[in-house]
């Protein structure tokens, strides 16, 4: 479910460091590879004149209610 079905937002990979203020270029801050995975929820949303349920980010739900209202 790591996938938004509305703008089709999927897991990410970047670095974690962890920050070391002092030492040598041999002793430099650790890197370790992490994943960025997006905040998705199945929800009943309004689409094309139908309530259908589908995997959708938070940010494409607050999209959609900021619309609807407007």
């Amino acid at each position: 479910m790591a996938r938004c079905e509305e703008c089709g937002k999927t897991t990410q990979f970047g670095r974690s460091i962890q920050h070391q203020h002092s030492g040598k270029w041999f002793r430099r801050a650790p890197k370790t590879n992490r994943v960025f995975k997006p905040n998705v929820h199945r929800q009943l949303v309004f689409k094309n004149g139908e309530m259908v349920k589908m995997n959708i980010c938070t940010r494409c739900l607050r999209t959609l209610a900021k619309r609807a209202t407007a």
